[in-house]
């Protein structure tokens, strides 16, 4: 584990309220990973338009036609 991701996670509980749950915890770690993980996308231009992904969502096939 590296010191950065050390002071990721002392932040993290730090900011996670008294009662929080393993599941919380578990929870917080996985939604910061996404967002880091989207981030990283942005900064290295792994990007789509709107419509592009407008287009991907309407040729997908509906639940109906399967």
């Amino acid at each position: 584990m590296t010191d950065q991701m050390r002071q990721a996670l002392h932040r993290l509980a730090e900011q996670l309220p008294d009662d929080a749950s393993w599941d919380d915890v578990v929870q917080a770690i996985f939604v910061c990973s996404k967002i880091e993980a989207g981030l990283k996308d942005v900064e290295e231009g792994r990007l789509l338009t709107d419509d592009e992904v407008f287009a991907e969502f309407t040729d997908a096939p509906s639940s109906s036609s399967l």
